[in-house]
């Protein structure tokens, strides 16, 4: 039986963001990095059903790839899409790596952001996202690592970016799914996480059964990007409860 990993990338970043992972872990497991709907040149989804839609993607990729399951790991955005794929796809699933990501739908003004984001991103592009990002990255991130984080901003349709924002703003409420996943599950987040604070993911950690909570000190939303060696090492461990 094949088990690979899977890893979902976040908002407004494509797979490349993954290079760590897939370079630091290739040789635990294989590793399928793919780009969900519009991103990193892959073709744009609907709005409706977009989350979804994304987790079928994956899905068929990693049949494809001839593995009968995976660890699915998304980050932020990732998560959710890791959610539907829980949902739609559990005979895939060997595992489960929740990391800067969180169960629960946003609230009303947090949906409205994310709609008026993308009625201005049509407007005007995506050059004032590049230049003034989301807060992804903690205090104490490298100015070389910030200028790669705005390339690949640059580097998306601002139409990918759009739709995917309103997907978010759509999202269903994934804590009702929490108690019923069965599979080793690891939740990582991090101390200066300000896009998804720390005490969300601690919530959403105690409602899955049996799951791993670990905090990454010192490093904000990418976590995977800021430590990528601790990162990797969190995930190492993990793949070895899920075999």
């Amino acid at each position: 039986m094949t088990t690979g990993l899977l890893l979902l990338h976040g908002f407004l970043l494509d797979a490349e963001m993954w290079e760590p992972q897939v370079e630091g872990l290739h040789d635990a497991l294989p590793v399928l990095a793919p780009n969900l709907p519009g991103f990193g040149g892959a073709p744009l989804a609907p709005r409706a059903g977009w989350t979804d839609a994304a987790a079928d993607l994956a899905a068929e990729a990693v049949k494809r790839a001839g593995w009968d399951r995976a660890v699915v790991c998304g980050l932020s955005m990732g998560g959710y899409v890791a959610f539907s794929f829980w949902r739609r796809h559990k005979d895939l699933v060997a595992g489960l790596i929740l990391a800067n990501t969180r169960a629960v739908p946003d609230g009303e003004a947090a949906a409205k952001g994310r709609l008026d984001l993308a009625t201005r991103l049509r407007a005007e592009g995506n050059g004032f996202l590049a230049a003034s990002p989301p807060p992804l990255l903690g205090a104490q991130a490298s100015p070389d690592l910030r200028l790669r984080l705005r390339g690949s901003i640059e580097r998306q349709p601002a139409e990918a970016i759009a739709r995917a924002s309103e997907a978010m703003a759509d999202r269903v409420d994934s804590t009702p799914d929490l108690a019923g996943i069965t599979v080793p599950t690891l939740v990582i987040t991090s101390s200066n996480d300000a896009v998804i604070l720390p005490d969300v993911a601690k919530a959403m950690a105690a409602q899955i059964p049996g799951a791993t909570l670990v905090v990454i000190d010192g490093v904000g939303h990418m976590s995977n990007l800021e430590a990528p060696d601790e990162f990797n090492r969190l995930v190492r461990e993990h793949l070895s409860r899920c075999q």
